[in-house]
């Protein structure tokens, strides 16, 4: 089936597309229809516009097929085909597409009856100008690397910082996980030896150039085949991604050379094919505020999460089942500072970055939203990263480009490890995970997550309604309570590794939050557990003391 949906995507875009990328004078518009009546698609089958493994994605988590779904009426298509215009793409989440008319066409257009409204996506400068947005700025400067015999050879660091080396021995190295990777371009991933398992078992699973309308994506920048090398890599001794089994779509959706809010429709589109063939993850190191001139740029008011095309995209591509990994930006030591969008989404996993030290990269971007949300959500290492270069070179760059597929790899595994969480259940994990989750900020959000906090059974406190601060250095211990525990009085007993009860507290009722009156110098280095147990519930928590 998901063969099928893929031919089915390709030949919609044959049929609506001429290249994006073929100039003109002509400027580019989304044209929102009315409605999606009196189409030949339904609710009743889903396999004309998505692939079993979406349908299984969705089943598994209770997601139910709805209106946004289906896709455009192929006769409002064939309206606009009619009038003189180019119809480049469709998009179902947002029932519109893509046209390229010029200014008396569009008033043409705007006059038929399913027609709800129009947005410019690009306007054509005076003459040719270099990018100002946001995107680009991480430096890719591939020094030569010295050797590293290990397994996982220089990369060590990066991944050992998540717990990954543990991770992949447990057996989670991202199998049946498929992740979409939105970017620039990947040239060299079809001749880099690094990448070369993911032809020879299968699990390059599709390629499609959302700039160019084209399959082929091994050209233009090489920000993408970078960003791939962390998750993807498999060269023992010299470079291991964070999910080296996982399935693999590239998707192009970046134009390198511009800045315009095309890409920021490119990004929708890609997602709603990443959608539609099954992908799990999607790991985008892209984000947008300005644009080039003259085109329209955002400002900081409007990261509130429900204003950018590619944040309510973002917001789309997660009520669907998928986790969306975004890069936070790379703003932080500049004069917008923030986070870029689709970061100030909701319901996406925002990447800042940190150092060899943990410590917070200058140049991340930092929170809150616009409407005072925290992010980034967690952070990875970003600076000076090992990554590939197009000619297979191993080197370092910085970047939230980076520590955003670190982390999605990580992501993969995990979801691989827990397969029963509902998308949203593990990015609430992943921010459980992390090192500073009794502590969140706007610079590195709940922190680095780390393996070894779920294998001591952080997983429980999904189900349970109640956390403990864990790991434990010289930090207070802290019980948080949901709702229901906040109801009625609870007792909460501490027990060493060998069974001895250490300590005993009253917890009071209509208390989130409480602090174990016991000080963390005064236990050994081990695991704890900790039982809570009410008049009306139980339940068991482990942490370690480091």
């Amino acid at each position: 089936m998901r063969s099928l949906t893929l031919l089915t995507y390709f030949l919609l875009i044959a049929l609506f597309a001429k290249a994006q990328g073929s100039g003109g004078p002509e400027q580019k518009h989304l044209i929102y229809f009315t409605d999606k009546k009196d189409s030949p698609y339904t609710l009743e089958q889903p396999a004309l516009y998505l692939s079993a493994k979406a349908l299984e994605r969705r089943n598994k988590q209770g997601i139910a097929l709805s209106v946004r779904d289906l896709p455009v009426n192929p006769s409002y298509v064939s309206g606009l085909k009619a009038k003189g215009a180019k119809v480049l793409y469709t998009s179902r989440w947002f029932n519109a597409a893509v046209v390229q008319c010029p200014p008396e066409k569009l008033a043409e257009l705007q006059s038929l009856a399913f027609i709800k409204g129009t947005q410019q996506l690009n306007r054509l400068p005076a003459s040719p100008t270099g990018k100002k947005g946001t995107q680009s700025n991480d430096s890719l400067k591939l020094a030569k690397a010295s050797f590293d015999p290990s397994y996982f050879g220089p990369s060590f660091h990066q991944s050992n910082m998540l717990g990954i080396p543990e991770l992949h021995a447990a057996g989670f190295q991202g199998e049946g996980m498929t992740i979409a990777v939105f970017d620039a371009g990947f040239p060299g991933v079809n001749s880099v030896n690094a990448f070369a398992h993911l032809f020879q078992n299968g699990q390059l699973k599709g390629t499609y150039d959302f700039v160019g309308n084209k399959k082929d994506v091994y050209g233009h920048s090489q920000h993408g085949t970078s960003v791939l090398s962390t998750m993807a890599a498999y060269e023992p001794g010299r470079i291991v991604g964070t999910a080296p089994k996982a399935d693999y779509y590239l998707l192009r959706t970046e134009d390198a050379a511009t800045e315009h809010n095309i890409e920021e429709v490119n990004w929708l589109l890609a997602a709603e094919f990443a959608d539609s063939v099954g992908v799990d993850v999607i790991n985008s190191s892209l984000g947008y505020t300005l644009f080039d001139a003259p085109s329209y740029s955002y400002t900081y008011s409007e990261l509130n999460g429900n204003t950018t095309i590619i944040t309510r995209a973002a917001d789309l591509a997660a009520a669907t089942g998928m986790l969306v990994v975004t890069s936070a930006g790379n703003e932080g030591n500049k004069a917008w500072r923030y986070i870029s969008a689709p970061a100030d989404a909701d319901s996406v996993l925002a990447v800042g970055a940190v150092d060899s030290l943990a410590v917070h990269a200058l140049f991340s971007s930092v929170g809150p939203t616009a409407d005072q949300r925290l992010k980034p959500d967690v952070v990875a290492m970003g600076q000076q990263v090992f990554v590939l270069s197009s000619s297979g070179n191993l080197g370092r760059s910085s970047g939230t480009s980076f520590s955003g597929p670190i982390m999605a790899g990580m992501v993969a595994c995990i979801w691989q490890a827990r397969p029963k969480l509902t998308n949203m259940e593990l990015l609430q994990l992943i921010r459980q995970m992390g090192s500073n989750y009794n502590n969140p900020n706007n610079t590195i959000g709940y922190g680095i997550p780390t393996y070894r906090r779920l294998v001591t059974g952080l997983e429980d406190e999904l189900t349970t309604g109640i956390s403990i601060t864990n790991p434990v250095s010289e930090d207070p211990i802290v019980l948080r309570m949901d709702e229901n525990w906040q109801r009625e009085n609870a007792l909460a007993r501490l027990y060493d590794a060998s069974g001895k009860l250490v300590h005993t507290q009253l917890l009071r009722a209509n208390q989130a939050v409480h602090t174990l009156n016991i000080k963390s110098s005064r236990l050994k280095k081990g695991i704890y557990l900790c039982q809570v147990s009410s008049a009306s519930r139980n339940a068991t928590l482990r942490f370690v003391r480091l």
